[in-house]
């Protein structure tokens, strides 16, 4: 099968890629940086075998994955890219960026599903977030925004709200340890996922058909925010005191009442504590 990947260089794409190479697809991994040709990543990509949270890319054959560029802001390099694929996945997105954000999750996504139609792509997975509808932030509305695009655009389809990442978890725990004492919102819930899991998922939809639904993946456990900090810092061997201090107004409610959780969809296996015993992630 013949794969387009947007947003390869990132935190899921960067283990995805390799991932269904070494499964026999022909992957061409988007950037917005120059590449250097097929089977080579734009410079500054960590290659993914340089951390053991990513798929060792060594046994991949670099032939069967063609770096191109692609700039979902501006629509550069677009009808390229999609000509001849299959399906597909569209991980690329600019959270947190104010402008630069709707210009790459809410404009890029429509640019990327006319182009698909156009090309007669037969199937576009977009990877969104569990809580998009229930969490009031700009960048999630960005997100819903973009799964309607999805779903009323021409090229069958399939989006995928997956919960948070262990590693984006463990870097958001690495920046809040700067501070000499902790706020924590005890009764905030999560159900991190890990990206091997993500990607193991998305081996198997990419060959499945659409769904022209949306589906939901999350990780194994449900855990309290206080008690994955406690882990993290008990496996990190940081000393810092927590304060207790609810987050306020509507964004502390969703994220008290689950709104990081699903209570439906597959579950990865790979659990916050199995994470932190692989010995992945950063140390402080």
């Amino acid at each position: 099968m013949n794969i387009l990947i947007t947003g390869a260089t990132g935190r899921l794409g960067r283990v995805l890629t390799p991932e269904l190479a070494r499964a026999g697809h022909a992957v061409r991994a988007t950037s917005r940086a120059p590449a250097g040709g097929p089977g080579t990543a734009p410079a500054g990509v960590e290659p993914a075998g340089s951390n053991p949270a990513r798929v060792d890319s060594a046994r991949t054959d670099p032939a069967r994955i063609d770096w191109v560029r692609v700039d979902l802001a501006t629509g550069e390099g677009l009808d390229a890219a999609v000509g001849d694929i299959d399906t597909v996945v569209h991980l690329a997105s600019a959270p947190y960026q104010r402008g630069y954000t709707r210009q790459v999750d809410v404009d890029g996504t429509r640019r990327l599903v006319e182009a698909a139609g156009r090309a007669g792509v037969r199937h576009l997975v977009y990877l969104s977030i569990v809580g998009a509808d229930r969490v009031p932030w700009p960048y999630f509305k960005a997100k819903v925004e973009a799964e309607a695009i999805v779903a009323a655009g021409p090229v069958p389809w399939t989006v995928l709200r997956v919960t948070q990442f262990h590693d984006l978890l463990d870097e958001a725990m690495t920046k809040l340890a700067r501070l000499p004492v902790l706020p924590v919102d005890p009764q905030i819930v999560g159900q991190p996922v890990d990206v091997r899991d993500v990607a193991a998922h998305l081996g198997w939809r990419v060959t499945a058909p659409p769904g022209r639904a949306t589906e939901e993946f999350a990780g194994p456990t449900v855990i309290g925010f206080a008690e994955g900090l406690r882990d993290w810092l008990t496996v990190r061997q940081v000393r810092r005191p927590m304060l207790r201090l609810p987050v306020p107004g509507r964004l502390g409610r969703a994220f008290r009442t689950g709104a990081l959780t699903s209570a439906t969809g597959n579950r990865g296996q790979i659990s916050w504590h199995d994470y932190l015993a692989d010995g992945v992630g950063r140390v402080v």
